[in-house]
């Protein structure tokens, strides 16, 4: 009879504790891949005389690093980190809203910390934003194809304004 209220005991006690709460799990963008990223960029931009600078946030639009190329104007740095932000804040490339605003849609403008220039590239890693890309300083095309050469170095998938 002991050996049977022992096993009930062993059988009941785990089901009496509370249950613990299930954390979800994501990845991460991590200083080693923004280095990546950012190095793909640079020799991108090198290939192209490109005078940009190269802006890699975390998921939350948080800088993790920054690259200002030689002679790139000063004003860049605040507008490449603005792209890189929306694109990672809202998931989607900065040149979706700088399409919107061109297609009358000017309460995209109103978007808190959205910057609607063309240039911002989600990174994407196991099918979720980690982080994004951005690069300013030559022509929104210009800016957007090293970006998106910047984050298909660490990314499985990189989009461009047109698609989503």
């Amino acid at each position: 009879m002991k050996k049977i209220i022992s096993i009930i005991l062993i059988l009941a006690v785990p089901a009496l504790l509370p249950a613990k709460a299930e954390t979800p799990v994501k990845p991460v963008l991590t200083l080693s891949a923004a280095k990546r990223a950012v190095e793909a960029a640079e020799k991108e931009a090198a290939r192209r005389g490109a005078t940009v600078v190269i802006a890699v946030v975390d998921d939350g639009g948080q800088l993790i690093l920054l690259e200002r190329l030689d002679d790139t104007q000063v004003a860049s740095v605040e507008v490449g980190i603005g792209k890189a932000r929306t694109a990672a804040i809202f998931r989607r490339p900065s040149k979706v809203f700088e399409d919107q605003i061109r297609e009358g849609r000017v309460a995209a403008l109103a978007l808190p910390g959205a910057t609607p220039l063309q240039g911002g590239i989600p990174i994407i890693i196991d099918g979720k934003v980690v982080g994004a890309i951005g690069v300013s300083g030559n022509t929104p095309q210009e800016d957007e194809e090293i970006a998106i050469a910047g984050a298909s170095a660490i990314s499985d998938k990189t989009t461009s304004g047109d698609i989503q």
